[in-house]
């Protein structure tokens, strides 16, 4: 189906993340009409475990669109709602739920997903996570007309991004949620006169990102210190890199690899001082420089040495 020129379209946006709603936001601000919003359902969250709205939620209701929150997208009558709608175009960004195969062809255009990676290249969860973790020098955003595969879809349009050497995934994801605003809204126009084409996904150099769990965030600290140090910028916010000491979780929050030769196990601190607490590893150092014991604050290395300096002593170990 082609439309005119500066096309009107009726979209549904399906998304849950932040990442999501900087996209739903660069889309309010055109003309194209969102007809609805579908997000996941409400959920606890934080220490109290009030349940909470997520940001496409909580944008969507002040701009007073229709949404939806449904917890699967399998049944006939969830189904039939979107045929009703008459949508031009489902948007995908961030949603988390299963887009089920039948539901793909029931918009004009189809369903489009917005994806934070260079496809073929780390497919699935968490790619901005596992970009850091391998040490990517760019990654990007690929538009991608979505088929029954995972993320194996043929590829509208993509833009690339820098990754920096101090990336957490919180300030890359910040960065290609705007560049996919910009993508996208550039894209719509072309998209809905046919002058953009999908182009099938190439079958070499695929990689697959797998969905992050909480136990993915313990330091093993027989791994280098450039491994250990991509590992906390890659779980940050989330799950927060974390180890062991004096029987006490402790999260590491900001640290930085040196190189050294250590004639200590890995685990071992081998200096420390108001610059960091600097540990052995398998191959270099690791210079902790933020960090959190249970219930408290995050806190720089050198404000914590001088409340907690008897603990901490050149030749211990974190496990």
């Amino acid at each position: 189906m082609s439309q005119q020129p500066n096309a009107k379209l009726k979209i549904i946006f399906a998304g849950t993340a932040e990442f999501a709603a900087t996209i739903l936001a660069a889309l309010l601000t055109t003309s194209h009409e969102i007809i609805a919003v579908y997000t996941k359902p409400d959920r606890p969250a934080g220490r109290g475990r009030k349940i909470t709205s997520c940001p496409v939620k909580i944008l969507a209701e002040q701009a007073k669109l229709v949404i939806q929150q449904p917890t699967s997208l399998n049944s006939h009558y969830q189904q039939q709602q979107l045929i009703d709608t008459a949508a031009t175009v489902m948007i995908v960004a961030a949603y988390g739920l299963i887009i089920p195969a039948a539901i793909l062809p029931i918009p004009a255009l189809g369903c489009i997903n917005i994806h934070a990676s260079l496809l073929p290249r780390w497919r699935g969860a968490s790619p901005i996570q596992q970009a850091i973790l391998a040490g990517d020098t760019e990654t990007g955003i690929s538009l991608m007309q979505m088929d029954a595969g995972l993320d194996t879809g043929a590829i509208l349009t993509q833009a690339s991004c820098t990754i920096a050497a101090n990336d957490t995934s919180l300030s890359l994801e910040q960065r290609l949620a705007s560049l996919a605003a910009k993508l996208l809204l550039d894209s719509l126009p072309l998209l809905s006169t046919g002058i953009l084409k999908p182009i099938p996904q190439s079958t070499a150099g695929i990689t697959y990102a797998a969905k992050l769990l909480k136990t993915d965030g313990k330091i093993n600290w027989q791994e280098t210190a450039t491994v250990i140090e991509r590992k906390i910028r890659a779980y940050y916010p989330w799950p927060v890199a974390f180890t062991t000491y004096h029987h006490a979780v402790v999260r590491i929050f900001a640290a930085t690899a040196f190189p050294a030769n250590n004639s200590v196990p890995p685990g071992t601190i081998v200096s420390l001082n108001r610059q960091g607490i600097d540990v052995a590893t398998a191959d270099g150092c690791l210079r902790i420089t933020q960090l959190q014991f249970p219930g408290g604050k995050i806190i720089a290395v050198k404000d914590l040495l001088n409340a907690q300096d008897k603990i901490w002593q050149v030749g211990h170990c974190f496990i």
